[in-house]
């Protein structure tokens, strides 16, 4: 009677995991995942919420990245760890989104900082399927929350895995111009690649809103970045896509550091890529 008991309460858990996870393709039934995944991390702690709210293949960076299930399977259990989504954007095909905001870590000292999370849309649940973070001060300023559903629907029905890859090549081709321009020209490069509304997060600092704020702090700090891509993912509504990788950063100060990066790119009506997100988070090498 007990083994039977304890069944039941483990499928309600699970049921009740998938149900807070369900997608309906909107950036509101995101966000609302988002925040189910931090209220069941403040109740059951970090290695339950992870473990059931992370795809198969997700990554966390911590700080490289790793499978998010394999390092919580070993790691120390915390519920000290609370975060507030104030950024979201879904594909038109509402296969994958991304959420941005403010995170605190307790404990002896308390921490804070800003979180990015990359989500997958799987058999109608939303999956984390990357997670990482920059730290900061305490923040001094409060940002504005947007919430941005996707302006139609637009799924192709026959899409197959090579189409799939050549629409992903194509993010590959423009961070290699990207990268090519930045050896040549220097930071001001990044100014070709921003667009109005890009964000850049980046160790040690409040998020930097606009094109103008965060080509003004990339000039005004760094010298070179090269960037060295692991990864790129391309949503199949063809309007989204991120990369990840390493990235090399000489300081005007004459001092070299490497980050872990996930850039995520927006395509403009001209059909170009431009940069609406910029996450840079330090490297163990």
């Amino acid at each position: 009677m007990m083994n039977k008991f304890l069944y039941t309460i483990a499928v309600a858990s699970m049921t009740i995991g998938a149900y807070a996870q369900k997608s309906d393709g909107s950036t509101k039934s995101l966000v609302k995942a988002e925040k189910d995944f931090a209220a069941n991390l403040a109740k059951n702690g970090a290695k339950t919420a992870f473990t059931t709210y992370s795809a198969a293949d997700g990554l966390v960076f911590r700080p490289n990245p790793v499978n998010a299930k394999t390092f919580y399977a070993t790691e120390d259990d915390t519920k000290d760890l609370s975060w507030t989504p104030v950024y979201a954007k879904v594909s038109r095909s509402g296969d994958w989104g991304f959420t941005t905001g403010p995170y605190t870590l307790g404990g002896n000292e308390t921490h804070y900082g800003q979180y990015l999370s990359v989500w997958k849309a799987v058999n109608g649940k939303w999956e984390l399927a990357l997670d990482l973070g920059t730290s900061h001060n305490k923040p001094l300023n409060k940002v504005k929350e947007e919430f941005i559903e996707p302006k139609d629907f637009h799924k192709p029905k026959f899409l197959n895995d090579k189409e799939r890859a050549t629409g992903a090549n194509i993010i590959a081709t423009t961070e290699k111009t990207l990268n090519a321009t930045l050896k040549s020209y220097g930071v001001p490069a990044f100014a070709g690649f921003l667009n109005p509304d890009a964000r850049v997060l980046f160790p040690g600092y409040e998020p930097i809103i606009g094109k103008d704020k965060a080509i003004a702090f990339i000039n005004g700090m760094m010298s070179k970045v090269s960037l060295k891509t692991t990864k790129v993912d391309k949503a199949d509504g063809g309007d989204l896509a991120y990369t990840y990788g390493v990235a090399t950063v000489d300081y005007k100060a004459d001092l070299r550091e490497s980050f872990n990066y996930v850039f995520i790119y927006e395509r403009q009506p001209d059909f170009n890529w431009n940069l609406i997100a910029l996450v840079f988070a330090p490297a163990e090498r």
